[in-house]
C-alpha cells in the first residue's frame, strides 16, 4: 500500500501542475517598459521588417546623422531587412552608391549603401523615396515651427534626467482623444516595432529635433506624410502600457530633452 502511495504523488503533482498553468492562462500579460539602450555598448543592429534609419537612431538614442555617417549613408536613407548597420562612428568610405529599395521588400525601411569595392547599381528611384531633406524647408504659413501640447489632458508622469527609461511625460486621456502634432515637420516613422511604445509615431521638425507620440489606439498620420502644428495625428490608446494615455518625447540631436521647457505654460 505505501508502494501505491509513493507512485501515485508523481502523479497528481503533475496534475496540479497542469491546473494551476490552465488557471494561470487568463491572467493578464506583464507590461513591458519602454526598450532604451543608450550608454551602452551595442556595436551593430540588424535591420527589421518596418524599420527607419530614424527609429533606430531613436532606439539607441543616437543623432540619425550620426548613425548615417557611421554607415557611409546619405539621405533618403534607404535601408533594408536583414541589414546591418554599425553603431560606432567608422573610418569614412571614400564613395558610396545609394539604392533604391529591392522591389520584393517593403519601402517602410529607409537605407542602404554600398562600398567602393562592390559593383554600381544604378536603380530608377521609387516615388516613395524621391522626398528630400529639403521637404523640411518647410512654407512657414503653412508649416510654422512652434510647438504646442499634444493633448490636453492632466500631466501624468514628468520628465526624468536620472531615469534611464522614463525620457518623456505622460499625459492623460481617455480611449479614442485626439493627439495632435506638437510641432511641424515630417512623419518619419509610423508602426509599433519599438518594444514599450505601442503604436509609434516619430515626428522630424528640424535637422536637430524629433518628436515621438506613444501607446497610440490608431495611427492617422503615414510615414513621409508632413505634418502642421495642431493636426490630429493619432488617438489615444493603451498599446504596450497598462493604462490609456499618451508618452511624449522631444529629443534634441538625438538625446532626450524635458518638453515641458519647449511647450507653453
Amino acid at each position: 500500500m505505501l508502494k501505491r502511495k509513493n507512485m501515485a504523488r508523481p502523479l497528481i503533482y503533475t496534475v496540479i501542475f497542469c491546473l494551476s498553468g490552465c488557471l494561470g492562462g487568463n491572467l493578464p500579460a506583464p507590461v513591458v517598459e519602454r526598450e532604451e539602450h543608450q550608454g551602452k555598448a551595442y556595436k551593430r543592429h540588424i535591420v527589421a521588417k518596418g524599420e527607419t534609419l530614424f527609429s533606430i537612431a531613436w532606439r539607441y538614442g543616437m543623432d540619425v546623422r550620426e548613425l548615417a555617417a557611421a554607415n557611409s549613408l546619405v539621405s533618403p536613407y534607404i535601408i533594408y531587412p536583414g541589414q546591418v548597420l554599425q553603431l560606432a562612428t567608422t573610418q569614412k568610405h571614400s564613395s558610396t552608391v545609394s539604392l533604391s529599395q529591392p522591389r520584393n521588400q517593403s519601402v517602410t525601411s529607409k537605407t542602404s549603401s554600398v562600398k567602393r569595392d562592390a559593383p554600381a547599381v544604378s536603380l530608377p528611384p521609387s516615388s516613395s523615396v524621391r522626398q528630400t531633406e529639403n521637404d523640411l524647408s518647410l512654407d512657414k504659413n503653412r508649416y510654422p515651427f512652434v510647438w504646442k501640447w499634444p493633448a490636453e489632458g492632466k500631466m501624468l508622469r514628468s520628465y526624468s534626467s536620472s531615469s534611464a527609461i522614463h525620457k518623456g511625460i505622460d499625459i492623460q486621456g481617455n480611449l479614442g482623444e485626439a493627439v495632435r502634432a506638437a510641432n511641424s515637420g515630417k512623419v518619419v516613422y509610423a508602426g509599433s516595432g519599438l518594444v514599450g511604445y505601442g503604436k509609434l509615431l516619430i515626428i522630424k521638425h528640424d535637422e536637430r529635433y524629433l518628436s515621438a507620440y506613444g501607446h497610440n489606439s490608431k495611427l492617422l498620420a503615414k510615414e513621409g506624410e508632413l505634418v502642421k502644428v495642431g493636426q490630429k495625428i493619432a488617438e489615444f490608446g493603451d498599446t504596450g502600457t497598462d493604462r490609456v494615455k499618451l508618452h511624449f518625447q522631444v529629443r534634441r540631436d538625438g538625446k532626450p530633452v524635458d518638453p515641458i521647457k519647449l511647450l507653453p505654460k
